[in-house]
């Protein structure tokens, strides 16, 4: 009888080659990846809409003043409330002149009248300001007494023939008039918010 051995050594063999190699244990420790936690996104801007209008910048003229200076105040708190420099001082032997900001080319454009020591009107005769309750220079009758809902008071105007005077009070808010001049082709040429009788001043300090 034939030995065996050879015949079990070659069916071991045999055995240990067709073993998946997947199956083997591995060599080296597998290490295990920890998930990190993503940050949460922050919620996204949402976007601007293009109909929208721009704003404009807020108008600092009222029937009380402009910006932070109040028609009544002394010609000292007046400086102190524009907080700039303002040009203009008075004449010799005159009661009333006209302030007005150093950047300003023309005083007829922009002005703050000073009279016996106190801040009593301001003009202005640039379309850059706003009047209180929306008029501005350039602007036509029809569209001032539509803006204001017909409150506005005509009067001839004093050189200017067809022009006229179109004015209106603040009433309860305050004792200042908003006066508008409007040339013979119905347009603003300027407006002037003041206390009486200064606001009435056809020649301003004149």
């Amino acid at each position: 009888m034939k030995s065996l051995l050879p015949l079990v050594m070659a069916v071991t063999l045999l055995s240990a080659c067709q073993r998946d190699p997947a199956a083997a244990p591995a060599t080296e420790p597998q290490t295990t990846a920890t998930a990190t936690p993503m940050a949460e996104a922050p919620a996204p801007t949402p976007a601007a809409d293009d109909t929208a209008a721009p704003a404009g910048p807020v108008s600092q003229a009222s029937f009380l003043g402009y910006g932070d200076m109040k028609l009544g105040s002394t010609v000292d708190e007046a400086r102190a409330a524009w907080g700039g420099e303002l040009n203009g001082a008075p004449m010799e032997g005159t009661t009333c002149h006209y302030l007005w900001p150093k950047w300003i080319s023309r005083p007829a454009d922009f002005a703050f009248m000073m009279e016996d020591g106190r801040f009593v009107r301001y003009d202005v005769g640039t379309d850059k300001e706003t009047a209180p309750g929306g008029g501005k220079v350039g602007m036509s009758v029809e569209e001032l007494q539509k803006l204001y809902s017909g409150a506005l008071k005509a009067s001839p105007h004093k050189y200017t023939q067809g022009g006229q005077y179109l004015s209106m009070d603040a009433g309860d808010v305050a004792p200042t008039r908003l006066v508008f001049e409007v040339d013979a082709a119905g347009k603003v040429t300027s407006w002037r918010v003041g206390l009486s009788p200064q606001v009435e001043y056809v020649e301003g300090c004149s």
